[in-house]
């Protein structure tokens, strides 16, 4: 029986507490996991914390890989992360069917919300695209160390935006749905290995998270697998 060591982003925490006990009685191994934030976990990785597999951001990996920090051609995609919105559980859903409908909603919000992680930086480029940052700008309650649900659910903004997964179990948060199709986005997240780890256990890792069993975990936590 040999011990993984994985260094996860918090929003893979609900599909892997799920996951991981499947894969640990099928295969005898078992698997420590840390989870926080992703730019708090790649910098650890940065910073030489010990490690067999990170599960991160692709992008995350791909700045790890030029740094010596991932082995090169160890990274494989495991699942894509949807961005959603959401609104207070009992208020009207807003129209977000098309792009029009979708950027008048935000302009009618009292207050949006969306975080500084991985979602956040993608909501943050699109509302520059649709030409209303400058206008939301004035509005924006960023959630921080918390799920956007939450900052929703206490009535701080009216419309909020991350990964569906992050926001599943937070009560008084109703999810809308994901962005308009020409606006879909979502969060690759990625297995990619230590230089110096033993690749035999945490691959049959990788492998068990493109499963049939894990796949019905991925879709049922919101998400869809790479």
């Amino acid at each position: 029986m040999s011990q993984i060591k994985v260094i996860s982003g918090g929003a893979m925490r609900r599909f892997l507490s799920e996951s991981l006990p499947l894969f640990e009685q099928a295969s005898g191994h078992k698997v420590s996991i840390q989870f926080g934030l992703t730019r708090d976990m790649k910098a650890a990785i940065e910073e030489g914390a010990s490690f067999d597999l990170a599960l991160l951001p692709r992008s995350a990996l791909d700045e790890l890989v030029q740094v010596g920090k991932i082995a090169a051609g160890s990274v494989t995609d495991v699942v894509r992360s949807l961005v959603g919105l959401m609104v207070r559980t009992g208020a009207p859903e807003p129209d977000i069917g098309s792009v029009e409908a979708f950027k008048s909603a935000l302009r009618q919000a009292r207050a949006i919300s969306y975080s500084k992680g991985p979602s956040g930086l993608y909501v943050a480029e699109l509302l520059q695209r649709l030409g209303i940052a400058a206008e939301m700008e004035g509005k924006t309650v960023f959630a921080v160390g918390r799920p956007v649900g939450e900052v929703i659910a206490g009535g701080e903004a009216e419309i909020g935006m991350q990964q569906i997964i992050e926001n599943q179990p937070v009560e008084g948060a109703h999810l809308v749905g994901p962005l308009p199709p020409e606006l879909i986005n979502y969060v690759m997240y990625s297995a990619g290995f230590a230089p110096a780890a033993s690749r035999g256990p945490g691959q049959a890792f990788v492998t068990f998270l493109a499963s049939p069993e894990a796949v019905r975990i991925i879709r049922a936590k919101g998400m869809e697998p790479a």
